[in-house]
């Protein structure tokens, strides 16, 4: 390759996004959520946990975009432009944050491993459909493909579960 080929080839960059383990638990396929808006990926792809203990931690580095004023519920967005979601359990917005301690708030800056929510498990087991965690890529116009690593594997915080490659 020549000088001026090197200097004018435009080298197309194909960033990915690792997503990290965001609680303790059983990972699994989306398929397996109980819910069909989870399960047949109407909000984007991901992968989900059934959490062993009430604890939530950010699976990525980026900015809180919205914590749901019942605190099931919260959403991260990338400094790739990722946008993911972590709902903690099924039906869980019932509760109306009864058994949830939020820890950040929108516009707070996190690296993954910070704790995001603590909650109840019990009471979670106890009042809502089920305990399963979805974490949702929400903004799947901009991936290319994800590819959980971990699937049907018990995972501790901050494990690698899911490649996302960036179109």
């Amino acid at each position: 390759m020549g000088l001026f080929s090197k200097i004018f080839k435009k080298e197309e960059q194909v960033s990915s996004v690792v997503l990290k383990s965001f609680a303790k638990g059983k990972v699994v396929d989306l398929s397996e959520v109980p819910d069909p808006v989870f399960a047949q990926k109407m909000m984007g792809d991901g992968f989900a946990i059934i959490p062993s203990e009430g604890k939530v931690v950010s699976p990525v580095s980026g900015e809180i975009i919205q914590v749901f004023p019942t605190k099931h519920a919260i959403g991260i967005k990338t400094t790739e432009g990722l946008e993911i979601l972590i709902h903690i359990g099924l039906e869980t917005v019932n509760m109306q944050g009864e058994g949830f301690e939020a820890l950040v708030s929108a516009g707070n800056v996190v690296s993954a491993g910070d704790v995001l929510v603590n909650f109840d498990l019990d009471l979670v087991t106890e009042k809502a459909k089920s305990t399963i965690t979805p974490c949702i890529v929400t903004n799947m116009d901009v991936v290319e493909s994800v590819e959980i690593t971990k699937l049907n594997s018990e995972v501790d915080f901050k494990e690698e579960v899911l490649n996302v490659k960036l179109k």
